[in-house]
């Protein structure tokens, strides 16, 4: 029978509606969880000059600290 919130199988769809948020929820950490793992491999594979500029132009760094740790860099090849 239906009977006003148990008519999902004694669920309710409030019930339902809060499996599919933890479903999503789930979903959505994985995603986040695996692309940060893509991330770090292909920074892990980069140049180490690569990363240097990548930090400079996102402004990690200054210009300054960008030529000592150029210059550090190219002191150990």
């Amino acid at each position: 029978m239906w009977h006003g919130m148990h008519g999902f199988g004694g669920f309710g769809w409030f019930g339902w509606l809060i499996v599919i948020v933890v479903i999503i929820v789930i979903v959505l950490l994985i995603r986040d969880n695996s692309g940060r793992q893509n991330r770090e491999n292909i920074r892990e594979s980069q140049d180490p000059l690569d990363i240097l500029k990548e930090r400079l132009a996102k402004g990690e760094i200054t210009k300054e600290e960008y030529r000592e740790l150029k210059k550090e860099l190219e002191d150990r090849n």
